[in-house]
């Protein structure tokens, strides 16, 4: 939401938004870009009668805002269809679909043609430290976009990537994420399969051949369909993989690629965006050329910084295999050291029990567990809770020391008697999780 109004802002349109909670990169962002933002929200933000308002999908009845226009019956539309009826249409756009490593992919796969001088629009839900903002609208026939299978809006409650106009569909991966819109994994892989019937004959889906849950309905596609992964049933198919503790390679049809990405599920990204440029005309030279100076993404194993020997990771990992891999990859990057987790079950899903053994399995991969407070706990049902306990006893019966604080200064204590020189502490929120990040490096120092 931030993207598209910096986007529409450099269009000449005027452009105000209001959020209950604002938080880094995005928040920095906005005031760089000098748009307006009201805390919160209110009616009286609407006093100056807008001609269109553009509600998130995190908006809900009740909302003052949202009640004010229906109420005054105000134009109002959702964000994608804003993209795809001002922006998309005649483009030729490629959609990253999956439950993890959209950001990645798509940044990865936007920066290759920006390299390559193709000058793609883009929208994705992330700052990529190449590009330097998440959205950009150009003359180009190009457009990128991250593909979220969330719901778009309170009154459509169809996943957001169905607006997006698909000539390339990548599907990344597919598993069972947002309890609190999806059933099941079926109602995911359904809304997956309504994504490749809107792809064009002329068009291309690419998805991981070694994903059983995509396999499921792939065969009966009425577009072509070409497989990316490592199993040899795969058409775009990585060997001689190299896992080291700063890039990966790994070749495909005797072209050896490098990429500056650590661990096996970032070469899964890096070779969709191989599947998808080649598609689209690129050379093994010229997708080599972005991997070569592709710098990363916000917040996706991001280094805050490094303290007496202490380094604090950021990354966005909501998702027990998100975690899981991102702390394999980390084992790569620093090893031999110490590493602890640090988690704050914020998401939808996670505040949920439904991944309640998961979670321990994945955050067991690290040495030293730290869990905080279920945000919004109060929101939920018992029953359909996460319960920290019992995340605490699954760790130590696993032989992992696994510690439950609710409050981030708790935290930050506990973590400044128990650190040592060499440890990595990677903090793993999709929220601000009340700065600690900062806090935490200038406690340390």
């Amino acid at each position: 939401m931030a993207s598209l109004a910096a986007a529409l802002k450099d269009r000449g349109f005027v452009v105000t938004g209001s959020d209950q909670n604002m938080y880094p990169p995005m928040s920095t962002f906005l005031e760089q870009r000098q748009i307006d933002t009201f805390q919160g929200f209110s009616e009286t933000h609407l006093a100056h009668s807008p001609d269109l308002v553009i509600i998130g999908n995190a908006m809900s009845r009740g909302n003052p805002e949202v009640e004010a226009v229906l109420e005054r019956k105000l134009r109002y539309s959702s964000l994608p269809e804003v993209l795809r009826e001002f922006f998309l249409r005649g483009k030729r756009c490629l959609v990253v679909a999956g439950t993890h490593g959209k950001t990645t992919t798509t940044s990865l796969l936007t920066w290759v043609f920006e390299n390559a001088g193709l000058n793609p629009g883009f929208l994705i839900g992330g700052i990529s430290e190449n590009l330097g903002q998440g959205a950009r609208f150009t003359e180009s026939e190009w457009f990128i976009l991250e593909g979220d299978e969330y719901d778009t809006a309170f009154f459509d409650k169809r996943s957001k990537f169905l607006h997006y106009l698909p000539e390339v569909a990548i599907l990344n991966n597919l598993e069972f994420d947002h309890a609190d819109i999806f059933e099941n994994l079926a109602a995911i892989q359904t809304s997956f399969r309504r994504l490749t019937l809107l792809v064009p004959r002329n068009g291309l889906v690419l998805a991981n051949g070694d994903d059983a849950n995509l396999s499921a309905f792939l065969p009966s596609l009425p577009c072509p369909l070409a497989r990316f992964g490592l199993g040899p049933a795969n058409t775009v198919l990585a060997s001689s993989l190299f896992l080291g503790p700063d890039h990966s390679e790994f070749s495909v049809d005797q072209f050896r690629y490098r990429i500056g990405l650590v661990g096996e599920f970032n070469v899964r990204n890096a070779l969709a965006v191989v599947g998808c440029a080649r598609h689209c005309g690129l050379s093994p030279a010229q997708i080599q050329s972005g991997f070569d100076t592709f710098r990363g993404i916000k917040r996706r194993m991001e280094v805050r910084g490094t303290v007496h020997g202490v380094t604090v990771i950021d990354d966005f990992g909501h998702h027990p295999t998100a975690m899981r891999e991102t702390l394999r990859a980390l084992r790569l990057k620093y090893p031999g050291r110490r590493l602890w987790a640090v988690f704050e079950p914020r998401s939808n899903t996670t505040r949920r029990n439904v991944f309640q053994c998961e979670l321990a399995s994945a955050l067991a991969a690290a040495d030293a567990i730290v869990v905080s407070a279920v945000a919004r706990a109060d929101q939920l049902p018992a029953d359909q809770r996460l319960d920290p306990g019992r995340l605490m006893a699954d760790l130590n019966t696993a032989g992992k020391t696994g510690v439950y604080l609710p409050d981030v200064e708790v935290i930050l204590d506990h973590l400044a008697r128990n650190v040592a020189p060499g440890d990595v502490i990677a903090i793993f929120s999709n929220g601000g999780f009340g700065g600690i990040h900062q806090r935490l490096l200038s406690r340390l120092s």
